[in-house]
């Protein structure tokens, strides 16, 4: 027996496989029913005995050669299959299932080209036996039917492609075995999956996805599963899918002419554009494959839109028919590759059939079929986005939007459902990019990203307190807990692609290596691309738009939906907001256009507008009516083609305009219709009275056709319309209602609508939310028409292109529309809920959010994320604190460690958390506060009192002491100190519940709070300087605090600095600027301060050797300390500053040489304490020091900075030993030296000036020789001069004259007498050691030497003359003509400055009286009020006194100033005449000639004169010399002018001196002789009886005179007769005079006697 079943069948390979089947078909049938099988079956026994496999053969069955045989050997099969016995039907059943697997059959199975095919007619049998009922036989028919359609040797075409799946269908739907219809179902899954992989490979030699049971009940039929149904299935599922998949023959290959097609429609392309030009397409330039696989979906599409029928309602196979298509549409959209968004002819099929099936089930109530749409639509948005713009743009706000945003009564699985499909969507961070970019950046679609996030805010915060609503409270709960998830989800995939983008920008390239891989590995598992971006797939379909041209038009979308709003309220208003935003042009037609084809615009608002009788508005109505085309229109449907788009108004005269306007454009589009356009007038009023009575309910008695036929009679120019005509309209009107487009006014969703109606989405979703309530079994033919009109019209505009963005910036945009619900989701979500769950949720949003924010510099954002979470930290009130608030403290670290680089100012938040936790944890421990250490001993006991307390803090729980109950107490978040404001005690459960909550903190290690400020040398260069700064802060705050001063943060900056003290120059630069101006601020405490000071010196001498580049910051923290008001710290301070001078001094320049200049700054500032003059002079000894070493070349740079420009050049040794700076910027080290010493020279105290003088002087006689020419003219002006600026100072304030400066008083100089002498001997000593460097600089000196001659005080110009005389004495014989010139220039410059203020000066006294003697006492007291007069006039005259008495005192200065230049030219000429030349010479007379003049001009002025003579007695003061400084200046000139004309006569020749000589002489006695006539008075009468002897004064006067005329009467009397002879006649009448005038001295007349004799005498007799 056993040999005998090897052998039976053949040795072909069909037979051993048919001859035991065959021979197990005889065995089990019944000889009498099914002879005609067993003699069938015998037959292809017989038949297969004689058969040899023929590889070459072409019939259905493999190695078959004849045609006949083939049919043979399957007739047997067919006939068992129809025989209706199940013992028949299974084995061959079972052998056409593995005919089927082991690729045995090799056909292509069309029936409408070979209805008669054999294998046709097996399957044909197959699905046929389904009607058996049988289980077993079920199962069979599934396996086999799959197994068929998984064979790549057999091509199942249409026809007969669909009698399977209805098979299967019909076995699901009738199937009484839960695992059978498991079965069914996941074996048509599985047909999809195989049928649309081919499709999409356009081969049957494709790999395909093996289904999972299990995920296809997740929708439906989990109450099928049967114990291990599933398992059972699932093997079944892959036994006939990888059943002998191994390779068979090289002529096992497909089918010969199905290769034929595949090679003939490469690259197709459908040439249809709408749905119907789609269906008449010639699709012969398309594959049998895809014509297949289009017809199956269009057919699944088809069985999901069968609706129940008004009969059966309740129809519940039909249902799940429909349920068990949308299962199968999913798997299909789940496994699409790209054709389906690259080849328009499946796109059209996706858009006329899936997105119809979608918009007619989603009027649908079952949960069931809601959630397969919802799964559906989710593969639409993952995979097809980017061709099914539109579509998605009206989908999302029919499917989640309306769910999403029902907060009052929504259904829980629904909204659970939205729920977990927002979750599975926001995953995919490129989805949320490519949904705003695309939707709330376009115009024309809805703002779909700011709508979920608004609507899963809504979720989140719940019901409005109030409200009612149908949920309960666990429902809320569940909904606030997954509504903030997705919201996290939301923010955390913002997070990962800006991550990814910003990767990628700076990489440069995309990681194609990687997108290879996720193409290899989908495309094995049969063209599931998920994986892949929809971008990325379809390329031509995708504009790549920049983010500045997105930002544009997001702002135009933002501005536009601003004026629409603007508009429904105040409709002028809202048309001016667009026009002049420029968002419509301002012509009427412009208008006219945007109202109606705008979507969002009331429509009520547009009738009132149209309406409004203003010009504007009317020539709007006109364009607008005007823009209708009537052509060919019946009356009754123009008008309600005209009244779509727009509310008629309330008020009659609006409404006649319109009409009016109507019955125009009509009668002009139909001129044929009505005799006048009055007609139509009249008519169409009578068409909007007729709609309104027969569809409004509140009319009772309705509009008869005879009624309106008679109403409307005569109004054709007085005929009337036929009744024909007029009853059709009233037919028509009655039947079907214009529907103008109403408010909307249920209150509940007014918002939402309203919203809608703006998106333009309001007319989609209430024709198919209202049409579900109207007709719940299913949508009609209209609504679906209307839809697809919405579809196109989207379709048709060039908004709808589809746009990819790879720019991160564009997170920007989206976190400004995004990051105000989710703060206020995640803040009231964790304020409220102690849930672990939910705040574990929060605070992960927390930190995404902050990572977004921070990353892409949003300040304002990112702070406030920050500021909440430190907030719920609630350390600054830990007696409330939970596990939620410790959990918060565990996020803010994770936010400074994973954002740290980009936090900048949000630091301070952080550290003030960091802060505060430290200080509750010490508390737990028991340690002291820090105050006890900074405070004074007599608090001591007080302090050992708390410690001894705090060592049992978390023991008693009872404790009563300042810190711990201000600290329990709490405060806001925003306070300094804890419990400033408080007092009281605690209660016991106060203290028990804050010691709990510090066992809380505990979770939290050291380690963690460290790691922070360890980790912080990782940051980068902007985030490290930007931690110190925030951490500066905080410690500041810290120091500051009146009630609890503490030093965490201070010693945390000591850390950070040693942490960080590798960094390079520049950022440790930056650190230490930080830093310093940390150390240098101000602190209310003096222990703090000296703490700060004392931190720093340890951290310098510690490290000396690291500080480098922060040498910067250190002397400025060193500095502040200097000017601190303490004297303990000042002498902190210098001692640190000692060490580093003394011991560290090279380190200061060994990075950069420029903090040299820094430590002069800071030695310049200690020399300015006035606490400790010893720390003065050393700060002084210090600064030559430094000088020393700036001499020697001892700022050294290290190695690395050896050619850096700020390093000191130095030339090389010169001959005499000397080393020469070759540049000048070596000025910027000498210059803060040299100048910070010349400041100390004005120094109060004088041992400090003393010492500065000398120091500096002396650095400048030592080192001198170093310096350029140039860097001597610097340090002349900058150093030497400003030393002497007093002397400037004195110039500037003597040269006020006006009336408000007489009475102003200067600060008096800080110089004394000694100081000036010593600092002018210094500096001529050093002008005459360096003249031949600074010889340029004498002008300067000489001027500032006369400056000083300016000091009314004697000791200053006792010290300018002799300084003069000294400097003129020492170098006179190296000074060249020009130099003698500049010096007497010098001294004539001088007295001629004084000149203009002082004339200006003794002009005041012009107006002003000065009373005489007499009358200043004479005083009249008759009544009250000659009394008042007197007292004002009493006052006015000692103002006028005061005024006299300065300006007297001023005159005696300035004609002392005069003669004491007058007496230095004289001294300089007498001593050096034989160095003078002519030019010189000639400025000495000018010198005198200048002051004779002024002096001359100034005796002259008699009233001056007399007033000042008035106020002098008055006040008891001496007149000013006056006389004297006239004759002094005249003896000077007479004296030099007889000088040269008797010394040197060739110059005196040159110069006219001998002229000038008798001139002067002549004046001298004109003078002398005005003098004696002062008395009298008017001119000489014609007979003079007698001469009146002189008064006092005059004689006094002449007496004065007197030595300057004898002078002069002797110059005459020695000069050459000659020279006499020729000035004779001029002279003798003056001297004629004299001798006839009275003389009050006696030296006079024999003068004079002596001159006639010698001089006179002669030329009389000789004449």
């Amino acid at each position: 027996m056993s040999s005998g079943s090897q052998t039976l069948g053949g040795q072909s390979r069909c037979g051993w496989l048919l001859g035991p089947s065959l021979d197990k078909i005889i065995k089990n049938a019944a000889w009498r029913k099914h002879s005609h099988i067993v003699t069938a079956c015998k037959s292809a026994l017989d038949k297969l005995e004689t058969l040899a496999d023929d590889p070459s053969s072409s019939t259905p069955l493999y190695g078959v050669s004849s045609l006949s045989d083939a049919e043979s050997l399957i007739l047997p099969l067919i006939l068992a299959i129809d025989s209706s016995s199940s013992k028949v039907v299974e084995p061959a059943l079972d052998c056409s299932y593995r005919l089927f697997s082991l690729r045995l059959i090799r056909c292509e199975i069309d029936p409408s080209e070979q209805p008669s095919s054999l294998i046709f007619r097996l399957i044909d049998s197959i699905c046929k036996c389904g009607s058996l009922g049988e289980e077993v036989v079920e199962l069979s028919i599934l396996k086999t039917l799959l197994s068929a359609v998984r064979s790549s040797t057999v091509f199942i075409r249409a026809d007969c492609l669909n009698q399977i799946v209805k098979t299967c269908y019909n076995i699901y739907l009738g199937g009484v075995n839960g695992t059978n219809q498991i079965c069914a179902k996941s074996v048509l899954a599985q047909m999809m999956a195989i049928i649309f992989a081919r499709v999409e490979g356009d081969s049957l030699l494709v790999s395909f996805k093996t289904v999972s049971v299990t995920e296809l009940l997740e929708f439906n039929d989990r109450n099928l599963n049967e114990g291990s149904s599933i398992q059972f299935v699932q093997n079944m599922i892959n036994e006939v899918v990888f059943t002998n998949v191994v390779e068979v023959s090289q002529n096992a290959n497909p089918l010969a002419e199905l290769q034929d097609a595949k090679s003939a429609t490469a690259n197709e392309k459908a040439d249809s554009s709408d749905a119907e030009s789609a269906e008449k397409a010639d699709l012969s330039s398309y594959s049998k494959i895809r014509d297949d696989g289009v017809l199956v979906f269009k057919n699944l599409c088809k069985l999901s839109m069968k609706f129940s029928s008004q009969e059966q309602p309740d129809d519940q196979i039909l249902l799940r028919g429909k349920m068990l298509s949308l299962e199968l549409l999913k798997v299909i959209m789940e496994n699409g590759g790209p054709l389906w968004r690259t080849n328009e002819r499946f796109l059209n099929v996706i858009k006329q059939f899936l997105c119809l099936s979608l918009l007619k089930n989603s009027a649908l109530s079952v949960m069931s079929v809601f959630q397969l749409l919802c799964s559906i639509f989710q593969s639409l948005l993952s995979k097809y986005r980017s061709v099914l713009k539109s579509e998605i743009g009206i989908f999302f706000p029919m499917l989640i939007l309306r769910v999403l945003e029902n907060v009052l009564q929504p259904s829980f699985i629904q909204k659970m459902t939205i729920l977990n499909l927002l979750d599975k969507i926001s995953e995919d961070s490129q989805i949320m990019i490519d949904v705003f970019v695309n939707y709330d950046c376009d115009v024309d679609s809805p703002n779909i990203f700011e709508r979920t996030v608004n609507g899963l805010l809504k979720t989140a915060l719940g019901p409005p307190p109030g409200s009612t609503t149908s949920l309960s409270p666990v429902h809320d709960l569940t909904f606030r807990l997954e509504s903030v998830k997705c919201l996290v989800i939301i923010i955390k995939s913002m997070g990962v692609w800006m991550d990814q983008q910003l990767r990628i920008g700076e990489f440069g390239v995309r990681n194609t290596s990687d997108n290879d891989s996720v193409v290899e590995c989908n495309t094995s598992l049969g063209g599931d691309e998920g994986s892949l971006p929809d971008f990325e797939l379809h390329q031509e379909a995708i504009s790549d738009h920049s983010t500045a041209t997105l930002e544009q038009r997001r702002a135009y979308k933002l501005e536009l939906q601003k004026g629409i709003s603007l508009f429904n309220r105040k409709p002028s208003k809202g048309i001016e907001f667009l026009i002049s935003n420029k968002k419509i042009d301002g012509t009427p037609e412009a208008v006219a256009l945007f109202l109606k084809n705008t979507s969002g615009l009331n429509e009520t608002v547009i009738g009132d507008y149209l309406g409004e009788r203003d010009d504007f508005s009317l020539k709007v109505m006109h364009a607008y009516v005007d823009s209708f085309n009537f052509d060919g229109r019946d009356f009754g449907e123009a008008i309600r083609f005209f009244l779509r788009g727009f509310r008629l108004p309330g008020e009659a005269q609006k409404i006649d305009r319109i009409m009016e306007k109507f019955a125009e454009r009509y009668c002009k589009c139909n001129p044929n219709s009505f005799t006048s356009a009055d007609t139509a007038y009249v008519l169409a009023y009578s068409v909007i009275m007729l709609n309104t009575d027969a569809h409004n309910s509140m009319v009772k008695d309705k509009m008869s056709k005879a009624d309106f036929i008679r109403n409307n009679r005569g109004i054709d120019d007085g005929k009337d319309l036929p009744e024909e005509y007029l009853g059709a309209l009233y037919d028509q009107i009655v039947k079907n209602e214009i529907k103008m487009k109403a408010d909307t006014s249920v209150p509940q969703s007014k918002q939402t609508n309203s919203v809608n109606r703006l998106l333009g989405l309001d007319g989609i979703l209430n024709l198919v939310w209202k049409q579900t309530e109207e007709k719940p079994l299913g949508a009609n033919g209209a609504l679906i028409r209307h839809i697809q009109d919405q579809f196109k019209a989207k379709a048709g505009k060039s908004e709808s292109t589809y746009y990819a963005v790879a720019d991160a910036a564009i997170l920007r945009f989206m976190v400004e529309v995004c990051w105000g619900p989710m703060l206020a989701a995640f803040s009231v979500t964790l304020d409220q809920s102690d849930d672990k769950a939910a705040t574990n949720h929060c605070l992960q949003g927390f930190r995404h959010a902050v990572h977004v924010t921070a990353v892409m510099g949003m300040q304002t954002q990112r702070d406030a994320f920050v500021t909440t979470v430190a907030k719920f930290t609630y350390l600054h009130c830990a007696a409330d604190m939970k596990q939620k608030n410790v959990d918060a403290v565990k996020a803010t670290i994770a936010i400074a460690i994973e954002d740290g680089n980009y936090l900048q100012d949000a630091w301070e938040h952080i550290l003030t958390t960091l802060s505060r936790f430290e200080h509750l944890q010490l508390l737990g421990e028991g340690a002291p506060s820090d105050a006890s250490f900074l405070s004074g001993s007599n608090i001591e006991t007080e302090d050992k009192s708390v410690r001894s307390s705090f060592t049992s803090l978390k023991k008693k729980g009872t404790l009563q002491n300042p810190i711990v109950m201000a600290v329990v107490r709490g405060s806001s978040y925003d306070s300094t100190s804890l419990g400033v404001n408080t007092s009281g005690l605690v209660t016991p459960e106060q203290i028990n519940s804050f010691i709990s909550n510090l066992n809380l903190l505990e979770q939290i290690g050291n380690f963690e709070l460290n790691h922070i400020f360890a980790h912080s040398q990782r940051l980068n260069s902007e985030a490290i300087v930007a931690f110190v700064k925030a951490l500066c802060k905080v410690s500041m705050s810290e120091l500051q605090s009146p009630t609890d001063p503490r030093v965490f943060s201070l010693t945390k900056i000591v850390e950070v600095a040693h942490y960080n003290m590798n960094r390079i120059r520049l950022v440790w630069s930056r650190i230490w600027n930080v830093l310093s101006d940390f150390f240098v601020s101000k602190s209310n405490s003096v222990e703090i301060r000296e703490l700060i000071v004392r931190c720093l010196s340890q951290m310098i001498l510690s490290r000396v050797d690291n500080v480098k580049s922060g040498w910067k910051s250190v002397f400025m923290a060193l500095t502040a300390a200097a000017a601190d008001e303490r004297k303990n710290i000042v002498l902190l301070a210098f001692e640190t500053m000692e060490k580093i001078v003394r011991e560290y001094f090279p380190y200061i320049t060994e990075t950069e040489t420029v903090t040299f200049t820094d430590c002069v700054r800071c030695l310049i500032t200690f020399t300015n304490s006035r606490f400790n003059s010893d720390v003065s002079l050393n700060a002084i000894a210090f600064l030559r020091f430094c000088a020393v070493k700036l001499a020697e070349g001892g700022l050294i740079c290290s190695r690395e900075n050896a050619d850096d420009d700020s390093s000191i050049q130095v030339k090389e040794a010169t001959a005499d030993g000397h080393t020469l700076m070759d540049k000048d910027e070596n000025a910027s080290y000498w210059i803060p030296l040299l100048s910070g010493l010349s400041s100390l020279t004005s120094d109060p105290r004088l041992a400090i000036r003393k010492s500065a003088l000398e120091v500096l002087f002396n650095i400048l006689k030592d080192h001198g020789h170093l310096f350029s020419h140039s860097f001597w003219i610097t340090v002349i002006n900058s150093v030497i001069f400003p030393v002497f600026k007093f002397v400037r100072d004195k110039k500037e304030n003597n040269d006020q004259s006006s009336p408000a400066s007489i009475f102003s008083h200067p600060e008096p100089s800080t110089w004394d007498s000694e100081t000036s002498s010593v600092a002018t001997r210094c500096l001529i000593d050093l002008f005459v050691n360096f003249f031949p460097v600074m010889r340029a600089q004498l002008t300067e000196v000489v001027s500032l030497l006369a400056g000083l001659f300016r000091n009314p005080s004697q000791g200053s110009a006792s010290t300018g003359v002799s300084a003069l005389m000294h400097l003129v004495g020492d170098l006179g014989c190296m000074l060249t003509e020009d130099e003698w010139s500049c010096i007497f220039l010098s001294l004539k410059e001088t007295s001629a400055s004084m000149l203009p203020g002082f004339l200006k000066l003794i002009r005041i006294m012009d107006r002003i009286d000065v009373p005489n003697v007499a009358q200043s006492y004479s005083y009249s007291y008759d009544d009250g009020e000659t009394l008042s007069n007197n007292g004002t006039t009493e006052n006015y005259e000692d103002d006028n006194l005061q005024t006299a008495g300065y300006i007297v005192s001023r005159m005696k200065t300035h004609i002392s100033m005069q003669l004491l230049i007058m007496q230095v030219t004289t001294d300089l000429y007498n001593m050096h005449q034989d160095l003078l030349k002519a030019s010189s010479v000639k400025i000495v007379l000018e010198i005198f000639s200048q002051t004779m003049s002024h002096a001359h001009q100034l005796s002259s002025e008699m009233g001056l004169h007399l007033k000042l003579q008035r106020a002098c007695s008055i006040l008891e003061i001496s007149d000013p010399p006056v006389v004297h400084f006239e004759n002094e200046s005249y003896q000077n000139i007479l004296n030099l002018l007889h000088h040269l004309l008797t010394s040197n006569p060739s110059l005196s020749d040159e110069m006219g001196i001998e002229a000038r000589l008798f001139l002067i002489c002549e004046e001298i006695i004109e003078i002398y002789l005005k003098c004696s006539r002062l008395e009298e008075g008017k001119p000489e009468k014609a007979v003079v009886h007698w001469i009146l002897p002189l008064n006092s004064g005059v004689k006094e006067e002449l007496g004065a005179r007197t030595s300057l005329l004898v002078s002069a009467l002797r110059v005459l009397s020695e000069v050459d007769k000659d020279c006499f002879r020729k000035y004779a006649s001029r002279l003798f009448p003056l001297l004629v005079e004299l001798v006839r005038c009275e003389h009050s001295s006696r030296e006079v007349q024999p003068v004079l006697s002596n001159l006639f004799q010698t001089c006179v005498g002669p030329i009389i007799i000789k004449v």
